[in-house]
């Protein structure tokens, strides 16, 4: 199908679909989870050519990683759309209405976007999640996934659609252009007869490209260079777990843990234990010369090393003397994403949260909690790191607008 008739079928059906009501979506999301429940063999095969291909082509392990489809993730997918059906609907809800002094009753309701184009990687995941929060929302999308993804995201769509169209639901819902050229996605940067808003989910050179050349709005989606800071005061066995479950969980998802700083004061008894724990995973820990005083079989870090997203087993280590100048590294080599403090100090831990420019501020946690299915949206449709709109995991709130409705009794301006 060419893309401008994907982008006019998309306008079409958001029409209606801006119409159902919260019982009729949520039947068709339920219908659609148990749908890819159904379909996992499909997937799982269509996800094992992806997988071969990625190899084949030298794919890093993190990205593997983000590609590979199993039966946890496809009933994680099912059950992120179950989740999705129980939220409540944003839509509709009719905000601070009040009267003016001339009779005139205004108020806010909050309505659906329209179209949502979404241009992400090889992450399949996103095409089910990506679907839920648009439906739910009552917004048609568009999807261009990476090539690599590409029979993984065809046969995830092919579940979703038979599952809407059980329940005599639209299957354009969900539009997936299957063209691998990049002008294809250069084009849907253009076209805003069609599309409301662009959601780029990826890496930083997809997300620049999206910003930069896309005549419609976009919402940015940041990369993660997301640190963690171990204090003096912290407990180092909980350091050494967090920091583990950061780095090491999944390496190729943009909130892993890539820097660490360490107070001075812990970093004699700390860094030490953070290399026999993390030498299970062979991960590479790239230090400043602090740092590798105090264990010289580190790697030396260069000035890149502390902005860089890795999705890699390294992890970059900078020692500093204070909560205030581990704030000011964090905040000049941060992406805006996910920063956490491990700290015993109520006071350092209050200065963190309220100094630390970022989406989500953790004290004593992982990062790895920033995903809208930890934060109970359901799923997310991207972690903006932007200010405008929405910041953080996206979830059914963040994909509406709103527009004034006005009751009157006959009033004229004078």
């Amino acid at each position: 199908m060419e893309l401008l008739e994907i982008g006019r079928q998309a306008r079409e059906v958001s029409r209606l679909l801006g119409k159902l009501g919260k019982a009729e979506k949520d039947m068709g999301l339920k219908a659609a989870a148990n749908a890819l429940l159904e379909g996992e063999a499909a997937i799982l095969e269509a996800n094992k050519i992806d997988m071969e291909n990625g190899r084949s082509r030298g794919m890093n392990q993190g990205l593997l990683d983000r590609l590979e489809l199993n039966h946890n993730r496809i009933q994680a997918m099912a059950e992120g759309l179950f989740q999705i059906a129980d939220l409540d609907d944003p839509v509709g809800e009719v905000e601070s209405m009040k009267e003016r002094p001339n009779g005139l009753l205004i108020g806010k309701k909050r309505v659906p976007l329209g179209v949502i184009g979404i241009i992400y990687e090889a992450r399949p995941n996103v095409t089910a999640d990506a679907f839920g929060l648009c439906f739910k929302t009552g917004n048609a999308v568009i999807l261009k996934g990476g090539s690599d993804a590409l029979h993984s995201n065809m046969a995830i769509v092919d579940c979703l659609r038979k599952g809407l169209e059980k329940n005599h639901l639209p299957k354009e819902a969900i539009l997936l252009i299957t063209d691998t050229d990049r002008e294809t996605t250069k084009q849907l940067m253009k076209m805003n007869q069609y599309v409301d808003v662009l959601i780029p989910r990826g890496g930083a050179g997809l997300i620049r490209t999206v910003v930069e050349n896309s005549t419609v709005p976009v919402i940015e989606t940041g990369t993660g260079n997301c640190h963690i800071y171990v204090d003096e005061s912290a407990d180092l066995s909980m350091a050494l777990d967090i920091v583990e479950n950061a780095k090491t969980q999944r390496i190729g998802v943009c909130n892993a843990c890539e820097s660490l700083v360490v107070h001075e004061n812990a970093a004699a008894k700390f860094l030490p234990m953070l290399k026999e724990r993390l030498d299970k995973y062979q991960v590479e820990i790239r230090g400043d010369g602090a740092a590798r005083s105090i264990v010289p079989e580190f790697s030396e870090a260069s000035k890149e090393d502390w902005g860089t997203e890795y999705l890699d087993y390294i992890l970059s280590v900078k020692t500093v003397s204070s909560v205030e100048e581990a704030i000011s590294h964090i905040n000049c080599y941060n992406t805006g994403h996910s920063e956490s403090i491990i700290t015993g100090n109520y006071f350092n831990a209050q200065k963190f949260l309220n100094e630390i420019d970022a989406a989500a501020v953790y004290v004593n946690a992982s990062t790895r909690f920033t995903d809208g299915f930890e934060f109970g949206f359901g799923a997310e449709i991207g972690i903006s790191t932007q200010k405008l709109h929405a910041r953080g995991p996206m979830g059914l709130k963040e994909l509406t607008t709103t527009k004034y409705i006005i009751y009157g009794n006959g009033q004229i301006r004078k």
